[in-house]
């Protein structure tokens, strides 16, 4: 059955198991912040779903989102001076979006069915700790490359399969066609064997640079919803 969240389209794609800072200065989401913590509506979920193109998405253009998207919970705010907020939130569920209400509250409203992994075929069972080992390999090399040593760590080893994939893509800079791509992907093995890819072509990249990617809103101002 199709669940309502608030939504909020943002350039970036969130995993599950993944944090995400937001400063918060439009109005329309600066009202969304004040409800999520009421808790009246919604609880203190929203959805967060990536744009295909551009930075704004308004009822004339809500076909610009993608169709997967990932459910936030919103675990701190702080009120900042003119009704901004600074607000950390953590990806929880994927969704599909069923359809997306325009009209009913300032930010969009979404009609969501919640996704789920499919499960392992018994005749790949033998093969996932191999394809684990390979994407925690994978990963290692990436973080060694890319950041010091304090600044990541290994997933634990007693880490759910299905949330692996998505805990390993967390610490890389990663393209958002790629993360999009892992957030669609419902076989964890096949996740697996996609961020290992991911991770070994970008390692390739950094060893050629000699430095980590920087994401293009780094280099300015870039508009924005919000």
């Amino acid at each position: 059955m199709a669940e309502t969240l608030p939504l909020f389209p943002l350039g970036t794609v969130l995993l599950p198991g993944a944090s995400l800072p937001l400063h918060i200065f439009e109005p329309r989401y600066r009202q969304l912040v004040v409800d999520l913590m009421t808790g009246s509506l919604f609880g203190r979920t929203f959805g967060v779903v990536c744009i295909k193109q551009g930075w704004e998405v308004g009822a004339d253009n809500v076909h610009s989102l993608q169709d997967i998207g990932c459910s936030a919970d919103l675990l701190d705010a702080r009120l900042l001076p003119e009704g901004r907020f600074d607000i950390v939130t953590r990806g929880v569920r994927r969704f599909r979006l069923v359809d997306v209400d325009t009209t009913t509250a300032p930010y969009l409203l979404a009609h969501v069915d919640y996704l789920d992994d499919a499960p392992v075929p018994e005749a790949a069972q033998e093969v996932v700790p191999l394809l684990e080992r390979g994407a925690r390999a994978a990963h290692e090399r990436y973080c060694g490359a890319a950041w010091h040593q304090e600044d990541w760590s290994a997933p634990s080893e007693d880490v759910e399969l299905g949330a692996l994939s998505y805990l390993l893509a967390a610490d890389c800079l990663l393209p958002v066609e790629d993360r999009q791509r892992l957030l669609e992907e419902r076989s964890p093995a096949r996740r697996l064997r996609l961020v290992r890819r991911m991770l070994h072509r970008e390692t390739g990249i950094l060893s050629v640079l000699k430095a980590v990617p920087v994401p293009l809103t780094e280099f300015g101002h870039v508009p924005s919803q919000n």
